[in-house]
């Protein structure tokens, strides 16, 4: 058994634990990265095939933080950050079986079919109601009390649905949706707080968090793999799905098996977990059973990933970013990416490219569907929604179970466990999306943290 005495452990070679090791790295410590697949990036992945570069995980990232932003800057010209084209801004909800452009302001907002006349007179009261008293409030009850049921219906649930692919009646606001809790209980209403936000004194890391969206230049797998560099390929140890942490004498001792047979044995007074809720009573067995349970009590939406590539496109303009499909219209899809309208060079000239999102927390049940049907069932959701009589000429199908985790009731549990995981744990650090945030620009701001906290630590 091969033996590494390091700083640092860090479980996970996704975008975590990758920015992890980059900021480590730029302080000087000695770390390793242990993956159990064979490839780094987690989710993360871009592929080429017959003129279309396409994404088989996350689509788009939206830099709502200057951490995110500082990144690009420092990794480039190894990696160059790829702005949103701004022909794509319109964002699409569908109603009544046709697309409507989501409002962008006071006025498209009145005269919009997509929400009542009476939640549209709603509006002017806004600023004047009085914040709620409860601190587990869910998404469904904020937005009903504030803005009224259509709002809930034809703009917060297609969004709900389109970045946690969740249900807004489940989710949390102050976990799921921080920034949109903090106006109402910061400044009393979302409409004040988004104007006084407007004049507040930002540092000139929080001017770079323009909510713009982003990918990578050739796509987003150029970026884990400059992380990967920058990180120290040699720092690095994928292959190794067998993985379990012992807590002895005061460190950590990482027992790994790789693919190919061979066992290592990392010792390190420090770890940092990365890993989805499931995986972590195998991997940290030394944990009470109490404490598991709060860490493995989060649900996680299904997600199913259908990408079509057509050569020539005869459909509907594809002069937005997507379309998103609120539950009530009952359809068989979380909504419609346009890659190709959002990006350069991601389908031939008269080609598209579109990312069909399915499944999610209420739609489980395709799941269970095979590829075949799923591929019908987008196809003929592209041809009713975007009026095109072509077949496809590319057509993949991307499955994942524990796609994003759900920032429900048991959060509150959960964080208060970690917290007291880490106070009786010392070097232990619970980190991933299983807390902070589910976005790319959430996981590299933990990551720096993370990697503060550390590092101030030595």
């Amino acid at each position: 058994m091969r033996v590494i005495h390091t700083d640092i452990s860090i479980i996970g070679a996704g975008l975590t634990g990758l920015s992890l090791g980059y900021y480590l790295k730029k302080e000087g410590k000695d770390f390793r990265i242990v993956e159990k697949d064979d490839r780094i990036g987690g989710v993360i992945n871009t592929c080429s095939e017959n003129g279309f570069v396409y994404e088989s995980g996350p689509n788009t990232g939206v830099i709502a933080t200057g951490e995110l932003a500082e990144l690009f800057e420092d990794l480039d010209p190894l990696c160059k950050i790829e702005k949103a084209n701004s022909s794509s801004k319109k964002r699409l909800i569908w109603k009544n079986g046709k697309w409507n452009p989501l409002p962008s302001g006071l006025i498209s907002a009145l005269n919009t079919p997509l929400f009542s006349l009476k939640d549209k007179l709603r509006i002017a009261g806004e600023p004047f109601r009085r914040p709620g008293r409860d601190p587990d409030e869910t998404v469904a009850r904020l937005v009903v009390r504030r803005l009224g049921k259509s709002y809930l219906d034809y703009a917060v649930d297609p969004f709900i649905r389109g970045i946690y692919a969740g249900d807004p009646g489940k989710l949390i606001t102050r976990y799921s949706l921080p920034r949109l809790y903090n106006l109402e209980h910061r400044y009393g209403s979302f409409i004040r707080g988004a104007i006084r936000k407007k004049t507040e004194v930002k540092t000139e890391t929080e001017k770079k968090a323009t909510r713009e969206v982003f990918s990578a230049k050739g796509g987003l797998l150029n970026f884990v793999r400059a992380l990967g560099k920058e990180a120290g390929e040699s720092n690095i140890l994928p292959g190794c799905p067998a993985v379990k942490i012992e807590k002895r004498d005061g460190e950590y001792v990482t027992y790994v098996t790789r693919r190919n047979g061979e066992k290592i044995k990392i010792c390190s007074p420090r770890v940092v977990t990365t890993n989805p809720a499931p995986s972590l009573e195998s991997l940290l067995p030394f944990l009470p059973g109490d404490q598991l349970g709060a860490l493995s009590d989060l649900r996680y939406a299904p997600i199913i990933l259908v990408v079509a590539g057509y050569g020539k496109w005869d459909g509907m303009p594809l002069d937005a970013f997507g379309g998103l499909v609120p539950s009530c219209e009952k359809r068989d899809m979380l909504g419609i990416l346009f890659p190709s309208s959002i990006f350069k060079g991601r389908a031939p000239d008269e080609g598209a490219l579109l990312s069909v999102f399915m499944g999610g927390i209420n739609d489980q049940y395709l799941q269970g569907l095979p590829d075949e049907k799923l591929k019908e069932i987008a196809v003929n959701e592209i041809k009713v929604s975007l009026k095109t009589r072509r077949q496809p000429d590319l057509l993949l199908v991307f499955r994942y179970e524990n796609a994003i985790p759900q920032y429900e009731i048991s959060s509150k549990r959960r964080l208060a466990a970690i917290s007291r995981i880490e106070k009786e744990n010392p070097g232990l650090v619970i980190a991933g999306n299983i807390r902070d945030g589910i976005g790319m620009a959430d996981r590299v701001k933990q990551a720096k943290e993370v990697a503060g906290k550390l590092c101030g630590q030595s």
